[in-house]
C-alpha cells in the first residue's frame, strides 16, 4: 500500500484559543469545504470534540454520495488534534492539525497521510487526479479560513469604533 502525504501551513493573525475554537467545531467543515463536494454532516451538530469522537458525513464524488466516518483519535486543545478515516474513499487517511502560537498570531499546520484503494490503479489515479484535487481542496480551505478571520477583524474593528 503506497502512502502519500500533503503538508500545508497557514498564518492567522488571531490568538491561539480563537483559532483553535473555530477548528474544534465540526460544523465549520462545511464552510471550508468546496461546494462541489456537497459536504453534509450526518452526526447531530452538538458534536463534542474530544478523543474518541466520531463524526459521520457525506461528500459527493462525480455525483456519487460517499459516506465518510472520522474518528478524533487525539485531541489536545488548543495545540493539536488528529482525525482518522474509519470509513470512506481512502484505504488510509490520517490528518494531523497543529496550532502553534507565533509572534502576532497562529501558524496552522496540516499534515495528511493517505492511501488509495485499487493498488497500481489507485496510484495512477493519484498521479492524474487525486493529488491535484486534494491540493485544490486545501487551497480552497486556506482562502476561506483567511477570509473568515479577516471578516472577524473587520467586525471587531467596527464594534470598537461604535
Amino acid at each position: 500500500m503506497k502512502t502519500f502525504e500533503i503538508n500545508t501551513k497557514q498564518y492567522i493573525n488571531k490568538p491561539l484559543d480563537v483559532v483553535f475554537q473555530f477548528f474544534s467545531k465540526p460544523e465549520n467543515l462545511e464552510m471550508i469545504t468546496p461546494e462541489s463536494l456537497s459536504f453534509n454532516i450526518l452526526t447531530p451538530i452538538s458534536i463534542r470534540m474530544e478523543t474518541g469522537s466520531l463524526i459521520d458525513y457525506t461528500i459527493r464524488l462525480f455525483g456519487i454520495p460517499i459516506h465518510w466516518r472520522t474518528l478524533i483519535s487525539d485531541y489536545e486543545p488548543p495545540f493539536r488534534f488528529v482525525d482518522q478515516q474509519i470509513k470512506g474513499p481512502y484505504t488510509f487517511w490520517h490528518h494531523t492539525h497543529t496550532f502553534q502560537a507565533v509572534e502576532g498570531g497562529v501558524e496552522i499546520i496540516d499534515k495528511v497521510k493517505y492511501s488509495l484503494p485499487l493498488g497500481w490503479l489507485g496510484t495512477l489515479a493519484h498521479s492524474i487526479w487525486v493529488r491535484k484535487d486534494l491540493e485544490k481542496i486545501f487551497k480552497h480551505r486556506k482562502t476561506v479560513i483567511q477570509n473568515y478571520f479577516e471578516i472577524i477583524n473587520i467586525s471587531t474593528e467596527r464594534m470598537i469604533e461604535s
